[in-house]
């Protein structure tokens, strides 16, 4: 399979099934197999892949790309070795990054739950074609990619892992934050949007939040 047809749901999904990390291995770069070049869309997604896992609080050597030919069986068991001695050291998931159980697999299903999105701004305001790994390195170490990441996607995984928070029970926006170790006032701000758009409403008795 044509390392480009991996989506970052595979991912996702390995990493919520117990994975502590995810290899990703493909031809070389412009020795694709396939007329699409599928290993430049692989390094793309890697580098926005592991943004994303950053983000929701995990380690981004989790995930890992390397470029393998079909005769360098040495080179890969090598790689294979060295990336099975890297997540040793990380331990399980969750632990390097001081996650327990519950809020890792809360993070993780507010990732999987904004693929869709992601999806549409990276096709519409992300996607880049570059020429070397390099190229991609800089873009994605940038000041205008981390803004329009910003701008695109942190908010909305933010209010991703709220709702899934609220899900469990109501909380007040104080609880919010400190669940999610996000500041009071950007938690304000997003409980504001979410109730104009309905997604979650206020108990006056109670004072706290709930899914609308």
């Amino acid at each position: 399979m044509c390392t480009g047809r991996v989506d970052l749901e595979f991912v996702l999904r390995a990493l919520s099934k117990g994975a502590d990390g995810v290899f990703i291995g493909g031809c070389w770069l412009g020795e694709c197999h396939y007329v699409t070049e599928g290993n430049y869309d692989a390094l793309f997604n890697m580098h926005l892949g592991r943004k994303l896992l950053e983000q929701a609080g995990i380690d981004p050597q989790r995930l890992r790309l390397e470029w393998i030919a079909a005769s360098e069986g040495t080179r890969y068991a090598d790689i294979m070795n060295d990336f099975g001695k890297q997540l040793k050291k990380l331990g399980p998931l969750g632990q390097s990054e001081g996650l327990d159980a519950k809020t890792l697999k809360r993070n993780l299903a507010a990732l999987t739950k904004l693929l869709p999105y992601t999806k549409l701004v990276e096709r519409e305001r992300l996607r880049v074609r570059f020429a070397t790994e390099q190229q991609y390195q800089d873009y994605f170490a940038g000041e205008e990619f981390n803004r329009l990441f910003k701008e695109l996607l942190v908010d909305k995984l933010a209010i991703s892992q709220i709702m899934l928070l609220l899900r469990e029970a109501p909380l007040s926006a104080r609880d919010i934050a400190e669940s999610l170790g996000i500041a009071a006032n950007e938690v304000s701000r997003h409980l504001n949007s979410s109730s104009r758009l309905g997604l979650v409403r206020f108990d006056e008795a109670e004072k706290r939040f709930a899914l609308a």
